[in-house]
């Protein structure tokens, strides 16, 4: 890995889809309306950094350490979280649209999705305990051998989750939302 170190510079408006950002370290930096998309941001770590209105769909995110990391208003379809290196790993989501991405078999407890769009996101055997879906549209996401356990969901909406396939104990639920928990059985409720 190459020795860059870069502690609280700022990137705005920074196309990496032809050139990717260097390998290194990032502490305390800030990335703002920067172009990430198909681009490699493997075996880069960030340490307390935020991404502002950046494109990263699609990006290489093999090795790749989040550590502290909040991302607002991203772009950020198709992205395997799964790749991540998992010491440490702990991020926030603000506003950002996370379609087809994929957060398989990670521990993320506690982490927070708010005002997010996860259409067809893969949680399967992922630990979410503790963690928060404000305001989330879920349509699609797919919910395998998950634990929900003390999350909460009241205001995210459509979702479909198997409580038979999943851990749920003291998750919060709200209606209507809460009508995604019945769907397998194909029901119908008025």
């Amino acid at each position: 890995m190459n020795d860059t170190y870069q502690e609280g510079k700022t990137y705005n408006k920074e196309n990496y889809t032809e050139h990717r950002l260097p390998v290194g370290e990032y502490e305390d930096c800030k990335f703002t309306t920067c172009d990430f998309s198909d681009s490699s941001l493997s075996e880069c770590k960030f340490t307390d950094c935020e991404f502002i209105n950046c494109n990263l769909s699609l990006a290489d995110l093999s090795k790749t350490a989040f550590r502290d990391v909040v991302f607002k208003g991203c772009k950020m379809m198709g992205l395997n979280f799964e790749n991540c290196n998992k010491f440490g790993l702990s991020f926030r989501f603000e506003d950002c649209s996370l379609d087809h991405t994929s957060f398989y078999q990670l521990v993320i407890k506690r982490t927070h999705f708010n005002n997010s769009r996860l259409t067809e996101t893969d949680f399967s055997e992922c630990d979410l305990t503790e963690s928060f879906f404000e305001h989330c549209d879920l349509s699609g996401a797919v919910f395998e051998h998950t634990n929900l356990e003390k999350t909460n969901m009241k205001s995210a909406i459509n979702y479909i989750i198997d409580p038979e396939n999943n851990r749920i104990k003291k998750a919060k639920f709200s209606y209507p939302g809460v009508l995604g928990l019945l769907s397998k059985y194909n029901i119908i409720i008025s």
